[in-house]
């Protein structure tokens, strides 16, 4: 066991743990952030994606030794009411169904258009991929982010 020091969704966070515990489960356990999601465990699917430093990461493999003080967001310190543009258009486009993939498309979407604005096909698509939704809703994931990059 070891202390870590986290700078996570803009708090200064302490805890206790093994250090090779993967971030997730600190999120998830530990700091009871529970939006970030536990889907294959071996960073493929993207539901664990979280911020760190601005860039959209599988929180799954990350161990927590790794992240020192680099900034992390979650789904739940991406906006305080629910209102980033990303989350908007996605309840504009009525994207989710199941929702169990939601909150690590949405951070990913939100890192592209952290980084690109004004978003190709192509960008999006690249982004986008390794982000499984088992509902299939790619094309209504895809126009909530072009209707994210314009509001």
């Amino acid at each position: 066991m070891a202390i870590f020091n986290l700078n996570v969704n803009a708090e200064p966070r302490q805890i206790d743990v093994d250090p090779n515990t993967p971030l997730l489960w600190v999120l998830r356990d530990h700091l009871d952030l529970p939006g970030t999601k536990y889907g294959c465990g071996i960073a493929l699917c993207g539901s664990c994606t979280i911020h760190v430093n601005g860039v959209a990461t599988r929180s799954c493999q990350l161990p927590v030794s790794a992240v020192g003080n680099n900034e992390v967001i979650t789904i739940e310190g991406l906006s305080e009411q629910g209102d980033h543009p990303v989350q908007k258009a996605w309840l504009q486009h009525d994207v989710p169904q199941c929702g169990y993939c939601q909150a690590g498309q949405i951070m990913s979407a939100a890192a592209l258009l952290k980084s690109s604005p004004n978003p190709s096909d192509e960008q999006i698509e690249s982004a986008m991929s390794g982000n499984i939704c088992r509902c299939g809703t790619y094309l209504r994931i895809k126009e909530a982010i072009k209707t994210a990059a314009k509001l």
